[in-house]
């Protein structure tokens, strides 16, 4: 199977930071994956180099195949850790914006889950609250038909119950030939619906495996050996 996003010797460095030191990485169709690492060690960047935000200095950084560009962008649906829309949209002109933007939107999808979660489509963002905005944000993303879902830190700001509503609506709205990396610091939160994940320290890849494999042959969560690899 090809790789949905692919990493060769990939580098970014800002001034004399290296924010990641040419990492070689490859994820597949069909998986979902946790980006997982302390504060700093390159997830977001990772993240922005996919989305095609950022240049490489140095390696390249594939996705289905291509360089990160118009194209590449149309099969890529992306949640930043902070709300990109303008705050007097309500939460219907998000909608209609994103049928507009994006072909692949799937507007009545968007529509049940706005109302499953209890949000009104006249509201507007700026009086939503945290969680509201978090919730129309990631409602706007899975509801496109999307080959790779980069979601950074989907579940920061909510409560239990709605984190378990999103990691459901996450799994139950992508396809299945697309690939979902979630980078998140709650590991225990979103471990259940993992099938692997990739460690970051400092801008290297220090583990990638399957979930299965770590409860296997190390007899640990996933939580537990991130915290053995990161404890000070």
């Amino acid at each position: 199977m090809s790789s949905i996003l692919e990493c060769k010797a990939l580098q970014k460095r800002y001034g004399l930071k290296d924010a990641l030191c040419g990492i070689n990485l490859s994820l597949e169709p069909g998986r979902i994956i946790g980006l997982l690492g302390p504060n700093g060690s390159g997830k977001t960047t990772l993240i922005k180099l996919a989305c095609g935000l950022l240049t490489p200095t140095g390696g390249e950084i594939l996705i289905d195949g291509q360089k990160p560009s118009k194209e590449t962008k149309a099969i890529v649906s992306y949640l930043p850790e902070r709300m990109a829309l303008p705050t007097w949209m309500t939460a219907k002109q998000a909608m209609d914006y994103y049928q507009d933007f994006y072909s692949d939107f799937r507007r009545d999808t968007a529509e049940d889950m706005l109302a499953r979660l209890g949000l009104d489509e006249r509201q507007t963002i700026r009086s939503m609250s945290k969680g509201m905005r978090e919730k129309l944000q990631l409602i706007l993303v899975m509801s496109r038909a999307a080959k790779l879902y980069l979601l950074d830190e989907p579940i920061g700001g909510v409560d239990p119950a709605t984190r378990d509503y999103i990691l459901k609506t996450i799994i139950g709205n992508y396809n299945e030939d697309a690939a979902v990396v979630i980078s998140t610091h709650l590991i225990a939160d979103v471990e259940q619906v993992l099938d692997e994940v990739v460690f970051l320290r400092q801008g290297n890849v220090v583990l990638h495996r399957s979930v299965d494999d770590i409860r296997e042959a190390e007899g640990k969560s996933v939580d537990e050996l991130f915290r053995q690899v990161f404890a000070y």
